[in-house]
């Protein structure tokens, strides 16, 4: 079976890691132990910490990476298990955490019989070059000292949506994606088939335009035509999205880059046909500047048998 985490690579770093911690913990876990040391792991820092003096939770959270909360109660479970001890100091509002002497032999018993052998074995699983390691991840670490990921995931994340022009390559997407809603609605009449298995020769090349809108991770999800219909007028049609992009506003994206689009070619009249069952359709349609018209009604309503609502543009 593939694993996942390592196929997506960078994407579940954090995962990754803490999946190699928790192999080395348990194996290390089991070194401490047959040590005759009575600690986990995750409290070893703390000792070794303390084995160069006595220290505040302050300047062992400090040490170690950890939070004050974390130190506490660590600190609790190693003074239980009589590794460690507190004592005022001279600030009363400080305590001063050391190494009772149960605690300073279990460091001795670290340095001499655990610290060696892991330090052998992970050079080893590193090929000789645990410095490499060690240095790369200090240089993660600093990364996040400067910048958080969340700070940099806000900065480089890369668009959710993208416009995308025609090309044959995609007129596959624009014929099913359009067959899929209409035929879900209603039913593909004759003109609906011409256009949608001859997109170039019935729109793109008698000067109209077709994009397509791309969601990360999920492919092509939209697709919304232009279609010349006279000197400088253009119908909006066959404008459809995929079921899989709800809740991402790719209709809206997509029918504003549009709109743009039909600007941009001097659209005048720049219309649209369609029918009353496709509400939040003509509710996308109406937010974005187009106003139901008797007279586009009149003038080219009868080219669609399903078609009882139609809708003008103004700037």
């Amino acid at each position: 079976m593939t694993d996942v985490i390592a196929r997506l690579g960078g994407v579940y770093l954090g995962s990754r890691l803490k999946r190699l911690a928790e192999r080395l913990q348990g194996d290390a876990a089991q070194i401490i132990q047959a040590a005759g040391i009575p600690a986990q792991p995750g409290q070893m820092p703390l000792l070794a910490a303390l084995d160069d003096g006595a220290r505040t939770i302050g300047q062992l959270a400090e040490a170690v990476g950890s939070s004050q909360p974390g130190v506490t109660r660590a600190i609790g479970q190693l003074a239980a298990q009589g590794l460690v001890q507190t004592a005022q100091g001279s600030d009363l509002r400080q305590r001063h955490v050391s190494l009772t002497p149960a605690g300073e032999t279990a460091m001795a018993r670290t340095r001499m019989h655990v610290w060696p052998g892991i330090g052998l074995a992970v050079d080893e699983m590193c090929g000789g070059d645990t410095a490499a390691l060690l240095a790369l991840l200090e240089r993660v670490e600093n990364a996040l000292d400067e910048s958080s990921m969340v700070a940099r995931y806000d900065r480089l994340k890369p668009p959710v949506l993208r416009i995308r022009e025609f090309e044959d390559g995609l007129a596959q997407d624009f014929h099913d994606i359009n067959a899929e809603w209409i035929a879900a609605m209603f039913r593909l009449e004759p003109t609906d088939r011409e256009v949608l298995e001859n997109p170039r020769q019935r729109i793109v090349d008698p000067g109209g335009a077709i994009l397509f809108v791309e969601a990360e991770g999920l492919g092509i999800v939209g697709t919304c035509a232009l279609q010349k219909t006279g000197e400088r007028s253009f119908e909006l049609t066959k404008m459809g999205v995929r079921a899989s992009a709800r809740g991402l506003k790719a209709g809206e994206f997509l029918l504003d880059a549009m709109i743009a689009r039909a600007g941009e070619m001097g659209a005048d009249p720049l219309y649209l046909l369609t029918n009353r069952h496709c509400e939040a359709a003509i509710h996308l349609y109406e937010k974005l500047g187009f106003r139901h018209d008797a007279g586009i009604m009149a003038q080219y309503g009868a080219r669609y048998e399903r078609c009882d609502v139609a809708m003008l543009h103004r700037r």
